[in-house]
């Protein structure tokens, strides 16, 4: 992933190092900050396994903005169509997402990641109706090319009405296969959802990233999910659970 570093200026000392920089500019170094982008278009967008485009193409994107401490904050962004194919009085097409963190090492393999993340759906919705805005809490172990992620909602889930409390639990992994430069990703994940009858479900998915150089990447995964069709089941009548491949083209700045 490229990064663009700002640069600040440095004064020297005090005296006449001082005096000597006022005729000589002083050297350049890079900043602790570095920020980076990402831009992709994907040919669905599955979210924990569900169907969040109805099986149409997302486009999506965002940024980050890290400090070399080990502190993060970013904005990630997609087309989305869930909320209206699930009740045609909903009007939403955008999910943000703003999220902030402390990252850090324990040991040469060992790493924990803390923060929050906020998905906000902008739209209009009709009254009474439970809104998806949710706020996660997460924590997350890394051991080499494999992660576990525990993550805990403090808001209602995604619009499930007495949903506080609900989790997901995160395992995944990147393999490098030593293949034409592919890596090998692997997931499977399962949401927990609280108040609602039959609407935990585990999630599962198993593909490839190439990465082309130049910030460029593509990747293929194999989709899938054992959720409740009567309950996943939207206005549309398409089940949001069922196995897809999804493809993307991603660009990193």
């Amino acid at each position: 992933m490229l990064r663009f570093s700002a640069v600040s200026m440095i004064l020297l000392g005090s005296g006449l190092a001082q005096a000597h920089a006022q005729q000589t500019a002083a050297p350049s170094s890079p900043s602790a900050f570095s920020v980076s982008a990402n831009l992709s278009i994907a040919s669905q967008y599955r979210y924990r396994g569900i169907m969040q485009t109805n099986n149409q193409p997302a486009i999506q994107g965002g940024f980050d903005i890290e400090h070399e401490s080990g502190f993060y904050l970013g904005n990630w962004n997609s087309s989305i169509s869930w909320l209206s194919d699930s009740d045609p009085d909903v009007s939403s097409a955008v999910e943000m997402d703003f999220y902030g963190g402390y990252k850090f090492p324990l040991s040469e393999q060992f790493s924990v990641d803390l923060g929050a993340i906020h998905y906000r759906y902008p739209g209009s919705y009709p009254d009474g109706y439970t809104k998806p805005h949710t706020t996660e809490l997460y924590l997350g172990l890394g051991y080499g090319p494999v992660t576990f992620k525990y993550s805990h909602a403090v808001t209602n889930l995604f619009g499930v009405a007495d949903s506080r409390n609900s989790q997901y639990y995160d395992l995944s992994g990147s393999f490098e296969t030593g293949l034409w430069g592919l890596t090998l990703d692997a997931h499977v994940g399962y949401q927990k959802v609280r108040n609602l009858e039959d609407g935990s479900y585990t999630d599962w998915s198993l593909g490839v990233t190439k990465d082309w150089g130049a910030g460029f990447s593509t990747s293929i995964a194999y989709v899938d999910t054992n959720a409740n069709r009567d309950l996943y089941t939207n206005s549309r009548g398409k089940y949001m659970g069922r196995s897809a491949v999804v493809l993307n083209l991603s660009k990193a700045f």
